[in-house]
């Protein structure tokens, strides 16, 4: 399992592919496939069954999964798209914060 720069809740940008320039928060991170899925980004078409009486189907709009790779962090700070990078947070301990690399301010 591989760990991600990004994860749940972080505003990112689109920079390459069909939704190139959007905006997004994310809403689900899949670190084992390096897939985020981002809101109103990469929307798919779905055909729904009506499983119940009265229940309506149709066609239904729903984002897809894009790879990790094509999205870059906005920092919270700065509002700034930014490689992130990483720093203990304390001396001694294992556990790494990730830092903007255009303003120099904690991004967690």
């Amino acid at each position: 399992m591989s760990k991600l720069n990004v994860k749940k809740g972080d505003t990112v940008l689109v920079i390459t592919g069909a939704d190139k320039g959007k905006k997004g928060k994310i809403l689900v991170s899949e670190p084992d496939k390096e897939r985020v899925t981002i809101h109103n980004v990469n929307l798919v078409t779905r055909h729904v069954k009506p499983r119940r009486q009265g229940e309506a189907g149709g066609r239904i709009q729903k984002e897809g999964p894009v790879n990790v790779s094509n999205v870059q962090l906005i920092c919270p700070k700065c509002n700034k798209p930014t490689k992130a990078k990483h720093r203990l947070a304390e001396v001694g301990k294992t556990k790494s914060l990730r830092v903007c690399s255009v303003c120099g301010k904690d991004i967690d």
